[in-house]
């Protein structure tokens, strides 16, 4: 019988957009334990070696961050698996390179870079509200039983943010300084507004909120529209703010999260080939 946490991952087994290759060995680096889920984000070893191509093996990889030259969401990370997700900022200062996480069409991470302006920020989206118990958060030291208790929110990346704007709900999105550790600005859940899809076929589509679909008893669903006009539909829960009206906060990867048809994917492959 197995005692304790899984401390290994086959290959076979990683998710589908980490994009490793069958035969390139049997085992697959298994994130640790962290803010973001195992099948949600992109452990640093793989940003280093798969993609950034800084190193060949995963003892390169020790090498380059035991030396603290990594950082993520300004923090020096030296765990190999430290699980980066989606929004995360990476920064290497050895290399004045800024990324952050995304999401490219297809549902797969991608890296894209970004300005020092930009990397001081993320944004978070709110998944819970509520007053947490006085013996984990702490209590107002002017008031007394229940009114002692601290309102708090906690974000998508497992932080807990104590006395946020009234304003701020549920499925709202908040501009976060990394560095300060304080709410900048807040982008309503509301129809209108530039969103980016995290879960789900449609993972990494962008679209102005259309309209909201509510069905008590079952998910809310809502609808988007694409640059292009294209209408998709997705869970409420699925869906994450990104911006006031059609700009988002964010600089957006390069096909701006719009998906190309099938015909269209071929026209590009053959372009590239020829």
């Amino acid at each position: 019988m197995a005692r304790g946490p899984k401390k290994h991952l086959k290959r076979l087994r990683a998710p589908k957009h980490w994009m490793l290759d069958k035969l390139g060995g049997e085992w697959a680096p298994r994130p640790s334990t962290g803010p973001h889920k195992l099948r949600e984000c992109l452990p640093l070893c793989l940003i280093l070696r798969n993609r950034l191509k800084y190193a060949l093996t995963g003892r390169e990889v020790m090498m380059i961050v035991m030396r603290r030259l990594v950082e993520v969401d300004h923090k020096i990370r030296t765990d190999p698996n430290y699980p980066a997700g989606f929004m995360d900022v990476i920064t290497i200062a050895k290399t004045n390179e800024r990324f952050r996480l995304l999401y490219d069409v297809k549902g797969r991470f991608i890296l894209q870079k970004i300005s020092a302006n930009e990397a001081k920020f993320k944004l978070l989206k709110v998944v819970k509200k509520g007053k947490a118990k006085k013996a984990t958060i702490g209590r107002n030291p002017f008031q007394t039983g229940q009114a002692g208790t601290i309102p708090t929110i906690v974000t998508h990346d497992g932080r807990t943010i104590r006395y946020p704007d009234p304003k701020v709900k549920v499925h709202d999105t908040v501009k976060f300084d990394i560095k300060e550790n304080k709410i900048v600005d807040i982008i309503k859940f509301d129809v209108g507004n530039v969103c980016c899809v995290t879960k789900g076929a449609n993972t990494g589509r962008v679209g102005i909120l259309v309209r909201k679909e509510s069905h008590p008893g079952s998910f809310t669903i809502l609808h988007l529209k694409d640059q292009r006009g294209n209408e998709f539909a997705t869970r409420e829960s699925n869906v994450f703010a990104i911006g006031h009206s059609e700009k988002p906060e964010i600089k957006l990867p390069r096909t701006r999260g719009v998906k190309a048809t099938i015909m269209e994917e071929r026209e590009s492959m053959l372009e590239n080939r020829s």
